[in-house]
């Protein structure tokens, strides 16, 4: 028993000396592009799909579009150019879902903030009000608060099953409106009313502003991927024409197009951080 005793101390000594002595290991350049990837999916409300599912994706279509543009072109350089245009068009098209999702949260979340404040002024507390929101709240919010009755109603832990309805929704908004009721139920007191009503007249005139913002700042996004993609489509017309396309087999083909694809880059981030609006992070994520 007493061999036992001090084995047990030993090793508890042990941990408490690892936790402060053992420094955590950073996060690699791969953990670190597999976070980004997932918050992207998440944001755009494909948390479901896995990570190397999506860049499995991205890999086949480089793959097929370099395969046809090779058999058609029988130039290598441009078939891997079309490759790496391929492989990123399933991120351009999750950035544009997980951009459009996070303007329709945020044009639903005034509606859902006023349902709670009634919700609360009704008298029900405020985790029924939330679970309330799954089924009388707005669409799109409707899942992920039905969730969030499920997780509360099992764990009946507020704080964890706030974090979880974060993570499922991915939005900035959400995660606003989220620790502003976790400060609320922490803190108590009679101004949640007060507090969800100014929060909806704000998110209401934020949405305004930023939806009047976005559409004078159309014209500059629309020209600049124009601007990109036309000399890539050219060369992609060209590419049915092999005797004046192969002259990019050679090693001056090659810098020309590298020199391209560079300047085309740099162009058209440089025209989308010039137009850019603010965007808002997400909270203690």
């Amino acid at each position: 028993m007493g061999a036992l005793t001090g084995l047990g101390t030993g090793v508890g000594l042990l941990l408490v000396w690892s936790a402060f002595a053992v420094p955590l290991r950073p996060r690699t350049e791969s953990e670190r592009r597999e976070g980004r990837v997932g918050e992207l999916l998440a944001r755009a409300g494909l948390g479901e799909v896995s990570i190397s599912g999506f860049l499995v994706l991205c890999g086949i279509c480089g793959l097929v579009a370099a395969f046809v543009v090779q058999v058609v072109s029988r130039t290598p350089p441009v078939a891997l150019a079309f490759g790496v245009i391929s492989a990123y068009l399933p991120v351009a098209v999750v950035s544009g879902r997980a951009r459009r999702r996070q303007r329709e949260l945020a044009e639903v979340w005034p509606e859902a903030v006023d349902n709670l404040a009634s919700a609360v002024r009704a008298g029900m507390s405020l985790p029924d009000a939330l679970a309330a929101l799954g089924v009388r709240g707005p669409e799109p919010l409707r899942p992920a608060f039905d969730a969030f009755a499920l997780d509360y109603q099992v764990t009946g832990r507020f704080g964890e099953s706030l974090d979880r309805l974060k993570d499922r929704l991915a939005d900035p908004v959400g995660d606003r409106v989220a620790e502003g009721l976790r400060v609320a139920r922490e803190v108590g007191g009679g101004e949640l009313g007060r507090l969800l009503r100014n929060l909806s007249t704000y998110l209401r005139e934020d949405v305004r502003t930023r939806s009047e913002l976005e559409s004078r700042q159309a014209w500059t996004v629309n020209g600049a991927r124009l601007a990109v993609a036309a000399p890539w489509l050219v060369l992609l017309f060209m590419s049915l024409q092999g005797d004046v396309v192969r002259r990019y087999a050679s090693a001056g083909g090659v810098v020309v197009l590298a020199i391209g694809a560079a300047l085309c880059v740099v162009a058209y981030r440089l025209m989308m951080r010039i137009g850019r609006l603010p965007t808002e992070r997400r909270l203690l994520s």
